[in-house]
């Protein structure tokens, strides 16, 4: 479905993440796993086409993406990353109807297709009820739905997610990913995604990247890659200081 192959990403002559290779599958859900700065945020901005790779390709169904335009890379790959839309006076609503913008043309009319599309993202993630609540004025996790049905509703074949949880309570945390992993399984979405949370990114993830100064550390499955010694050397954490907070 996705295949990533020696991406490399950064700004100008600035190389953050290097040589990034992974394949995501229809349906699967890989992880990145780093410290702040190991470059996730940006690897990801140019997997969502915000930024152009310094070099490598990226490949859907075996097609290279620098051979789409940016409509059609838009269709296919939908990003739910940090920068939010200026919402002034926009009820969620009308912020999750910004999703179908690859769809609506220039003066940005939604058509009967649009609408059902919007209504169907916002029943998957139970948004309905702040149809006409102003974004600026619901809680976090609320908004974090709701971006999130923004990015659904485009119906895109691979979904990207920067942070989700973050700033979320346990609550809202747990009820994202359950979210996520009903996306997933329903719409058939590959996804790639950040996280701090290694317990959260263990649960739910099929595949985790470790990403340290920018490079692939290790590739694998939870089990394999997020284990006290691994996790340890990862981060740079003592034993005793891992023993102290994490057990």
């Amino acid at each position: 479905m996705l295949e990533v192959r020696n991406i490399c990403a950064g700004y100008g002559r600035r190389t953050i993440a290097h040589d990034i290779s992974f394949t995501v599958n229809s349906g699967e859900i890989l992880t990145f796993i780093g410290q702040n700065g190991s470059g996730k945020s940006t690897l990801l901005k140019t997997l969502s086409g915000q930024i152009p790779p310094l070099s490598g390709e990226m490949l859907i169904d075996g097609a290279s993406t620098s051979d789409m335009g940016r409509g059609e890379l838009a269709k296919l790959v939908s990003a739910m990353l940090t920068d939010r839309p200026k919402t002034d006076m926009m009820t969620c609503r009308d912020v999750i109807e910004t999703g179908r913008y690859p769809y609506t043309g220039t003066f940005g009319l939604l058509g009967d297709a649009d609408k059902k599309a919007v209504s169907e993202a916002m029943r998957l993630t139970d948004t309905t009820e702040l149809s006409e609540c102003f974004f600026s004025e619901i809680s976090d996790g609320q908004k974090q739905r709701v971006m999130l049905a923004r990015a659904v509703c485009r119906e895109p074949r691979i979904l990207l997610l920067d942070e989700p949880t973050s700033f979320l309570d346990i609550h809202y945390k747990l009820t994202f990913l359950e979210m996520l992993d009903k996306l997933r399984h329903e719409r058939n979405i590959a996804v790639v995604m950040s996280l701090h949370e290694t317990e959260l990114a263990e649960k739910i993830s099929d595949t985790i990247l470790l990403l340290k100064n920018g490079r692939c550390t290790g590739i694998g499955k939870p089990s394999e890659l997020l284990d006290r010694t691994t996790l340890t050397e990862h981060f740079d954490i003592s034993d005793e200081l891992y023993e102290k907070y994490h057990g």
